[in-house]
């Protein structure tokens, strides 16, 4: 979780846990669980930012071929004097570029409750200061805001020949705006089907043979998933535009 700068692909799916079990058994020869967490699993818990006429919104929702987002992100139980990171996520001709820097929770806040015109990113104790200075602009130039807090249950693999190969699978996907408080827990209402569950593919070219074989055994169809926008279709209701017609019979009739 320490890295702070990368690139690569990501292949999404949307499956059911009976593929997910299966997926992780059939993988067992050539993947480890990843280094983080109990046997690669943990939670991770985001507050999202968007600005007041949903701009990061309908850059995802329209697809275009450079977008971006910004948030702040915690794992598994994390206090106010615990490590946070703040993250910028870009996406440009399908490729994902991600940039981020640690900070002290409690320092993040702080940045956050200032005023813009005194929250100079060079005050704060992080892990890369070039980084948050491109964060700071960013959320100048868009002018953001925290927005909701989404949260998932992650279990993480790695090939065991292929350092650049990483398999996740995100569970239990819930989402809030009622407490914007990220140390306060995972909790919040799901967004997508508990029963199915967000695959993700990370790979820097392409996905290997023996993977593929197994995605197409087990029936599993690439879908684009958004979080981002999913849980914000929920949270917002008839204020945007209907889901994604991908998913939208996987997102739960409540609250809409």
């Amino acid at each position: 979780m320490a890295l702070e700068v990368f690139s690569r692909r990501e292949q999404k799916y949307l499956i059911t846990r009976k593929q997910y079990e299966l997926l992780v058994e059939m993988m067992g020869p050539y993947m480890r669980y990843d280094k983080f967490g109990d046997q690669g699993r943990y939670t991770v818990t985001s507050l999202y930012f968007e600005n007041p006429e949903n701009k990061i919104y309908y850059e995802v929702k329209n697809k275009l071929k450079f977008r971006q987002k910004l948030r702040l992100r915690i794992y598994n139980d994390t206090d106010l004097n615990g490590t946070a990171f703040f993250e910028i996520k870009q996406k440009h001709n399908k490729v994902v570029n991600k940039r981020r820097t640690g900070i002290p929770l409690v320092q993040a806040y702080h940045y956050l409750n200032s005023p813009y015109e005194h929250a100079s990113p060079v005050y704060y104790d992080v892990s890369n200061p070039q980084i948050m200075k491109e964060i700071d602009y960013f959320r100048k130039y868009y002018d953001l805001r925290p927005e909701m807090v989404v949260s998932y249950d992650r279990h993480a693999f790695h090939c065991i020949t292929d350092p650049d190969l990483r398999v996740t699978f995100d569970l239990n996907l819930r989402c809030r705006n009622e407490d914007l408080r990220i140390e306060n827990g995972s909790y919040g209402q799901n967004f997508i089907d508990p029963d199915l569950v967000v695959l993700e593919v990370k790979v820097t070219h392409s996905v290997p043979l023996w993977l593929a074989r197994i995605l197409q055994s087990l029936e599993c169809e690439q879908r684009s998933a958004s979080k981002f926008c999913t849980s914000l279709e929920l949270l917002k209701g008839e204020t945007l535009p209907v889901l994604n017609e991908a998913i939208k019979e996987a997102v739960l009739v409540g609250g809409r």
